[in-house]
């Protein structure tokens, strides 16, 4: 490997890793900002029926979908190239799926977070793409 390509590798590590803490921290932020919704904490609680707990389930769900970024931000760093460029395209492709599913009647700040962070996931599916095409 030429030093021109080892250094080409590492920006593109890099620079895929930056923008997975990007989604990372939009996805966070998203969250945080619904305390911030009108009646969001009092809705929550006047939950107090067994009923009105969030699911086991729903909640182990989000925990796997925060936990994809969390992960390819260190992957990114350390998978050889050909396995690299695939986690990058599924993990991104998965998480395009898992926003779009959950923003079927967003709120505007919802929307605008779920734009950000798909067009970020776009990006890190094209440098995925186009590190496939060179290795």
């Amino acid at each position: 490997m030429t030093a021109i390509s080892h250094n080409h590798l590492i920006k593109t590590r890099v620079e895929i890793s930056a923008l997975w803490i990007a989604v990372l921290f939009n996805m966070l932020f998203c969250d945080i900002q619904e305390f911030a919704r009108t009646g969001f904490l009092e809705e929550i609680l006047a939950k107090t029926s067994d009923d009105a707990q969030i699911p086991e389930g729903l909640l182990l769900t989000a925990a796997i979908v925060l936990q994809i970024p969390i992960s390819m931000i260190f992957l990114t760093q350390v998978l050889n190239v050909k396995l690299n460029w695939r986690a990058n395209l599924i993990a991104a492709i998965v998480i395009i799926v898992m926003i779009v599913g959950n923003n079927l009647t967003p709120d505007l700040d919802d929307a605008f977070f779920a734009i950000v962070e798909c067009a970020t996931l776009l990006l890190i599916a094209g440098y995925a793409w186009k590190w496939s095409k060179s290795s």
